[in-house]
């Protein structure tokens, strides 16, 4: 079974996926948190040295096109087949409301007619493989039976579904029910998506679906870098581990040109995620949150890992 790094806004960076690639191999793909191509297919900035090769060497990475119409997915697909990629992701799954007014995300879920316009005209003219990321529905997870026959009447190199729908955001459920409809007769691989925080939730994904292709992990995997790892048969993460891939991560960060205040922010969103392993030590965390400076951030989490509550089996609870 494949394992997928979901893409991670805020915290899946190219800086990030090198240092995690190197100290905990494991996972067979990362996805780029989504592009936005202007209507020309046009992008530029992080997002660009998000997908240069040599930001990203060695790293088997897909770029992920966040759209409401086939033009600028076609116009940015060129642009990625020149730059070496043979796969890209259309995202029709980011419920953010932000994303969603534009009728980008799961908004196209909203609009199953103009999806399967989009798809169509995408399938006729890209010249790369293209993946889809999904959820069950707009408004309901009912609506994904006919969101499926949209999906296979095209050759996907792989669907991604997140077991929710748009209206529950990343609170409800996973709708399993739902998503068994997607490994009856679906002529592509299916990956499943959603609340796989340990190993044993993993496993238990496979267990039920025994015909999924692979899973694909992301809150748990940011919050125990070792989780792929781990789902392998691979050992806990020790604190030793996780003080040198955060010391690894925060001089990627600089070694890029980063600014140290910049720095201590970009490393405060994975503590949103890692802080999970360190159970009953809040005000401890509130600290590094708190760290206005490089030196601030790095002070608070030394007295952080000073204070021994480390725990690998702590996980990650929403």
């Amino acid at each position: 079974m494949e394992l997928s790094f979901a893409p991670m806004e805020g915290v899946t960076y190219p800086e990030y996926r090198r240092v995690h690639a190197r100290m905990f191999p494991g996972a067979d793909r990362y996805y780029t948190p989504f592009i936005a191509p202007d209507p020309a297919g046009c992008f530029k900035g992080a997002p660009l040295r998000g997908v240069l090769p040599e930001n990203n060497t060695g790293l088997p990475l897909v770029p992920q096109l966040l759209v409401n119409s086939a033009a600028p997915f076609l116009a940015a697909a060129r642009v990625l087949a020149d730059l070496g990629y043979t796969e890209l992701n259309l995202n029709v799954g980011c419920p953010s409301g932000t994303v969603t007014a534009k009728h980008k995300g799961a908004g196209m879920l909203a609009d199953p007619a103009a999806l399967d316009l989009c798809l169509e005209e995408i399938f006729t003219r890209c010249p790369l493989s293209v993946s889809v990321k999904t959820r069950l529905g707009y408004a309901g997870t009912a609506e994904f039976p006919a969101l499926l026959t949209i999906y296979r009447k095209y050759p996907l190199s792989r669907l991604i579904v997140h077991a929710r729908d748009r209206a529950g955001m990343y609170r409800s459920r996973p709708d399993l029910d739902a998503f068994a409809a997607a490994l009856d007769g679906s002529p592509f691989p299916v990956e499943y998506n959603g609340d796989l925080f340990t190993p044993g939730d993993v496993k238990a994904i496979a267990a039920r679906f025994p015909a999924l292709s692979g899973v694909m992990l992301g809150r748990g995997a940011v919050c125990d870098p070792a989780l792929f790892r781990r789902v392998r048969g691979g050992p806990p993460l020790r604190p030793g581990e996780l003080r040198a891939f955060l010391d690894a991560l925060t001089e990627e960060y600089l070694a890029s040109g980063l600014a140290p205040a910049y720095t201590a922010a970009r490393m405060k969103e994975l503590w949103y995620y890692t802080g999970c392993l360190f159970p009953g030590e809040a005000r401890a965390l509130k600290a590094i949150f708190k760290a206005r400076s490089l030196p601030d951030y790095r002070a608070a989490v030394d007295a952080l890992f000073a204070s021994g509550a480390f725990d690998p089996e702590a996980g990650y609870h929403p």
